[in-house]
């Protein structure tokens, strides 16, 4: 059985896609999460820091990198960019339906073989 999918409807992608980068920021989020307590219970900031310690000369105030890289201002990043994520890739997915259904009407749309096992 030949079909063609000669149109996507426009709002039926849109929440399709929401609900997947929905899902992808989620998983960014859980993500840099998990990778920042796992990279401090193995002490990785602990010892940048006293690299750091030990390159710098001795001065009233220390660099201490937890000012730049603490877990609450990782998260807050994170979620940032979750959201612009979840903006763009909804607006992404669906312009392009918009443009999947004008080329579609141009050329006729993608043609699909469908076979019976």
């Amino acid at each position: 059985m030949r079909l063609a999918v000669a149109r996507v409807d426009p709002w039926s992608a849109m929440k399709i896609s929401f609900l997947l980068s929905f899902a992808a920021a989620l998983g960014l989020v859980v993500g840099t999460m998990a990778l920042w307590m796992i990279l401090s219970a193995m002490n990785v900031f602990s010892d940048i820091d006293n690299l750091v310690k030990s390159l710098q000369p001795s001065s009233a105030e220390p660099f201490q990198i937890m000012d730049y890289i603490g877990f609450a201002r990782v998260t807050a990043l994170s979620m940032v960019v979750g959201v612009i994520d979840v903006i763009l890739l909804t607006a992404l997915g669906t312009l392009g339906a918009y443009l999947y259904n004008i080329c579609a009407s141009l050329v006729g749309g993608v043609q699909l073989t469908l076979t019976d096992d």
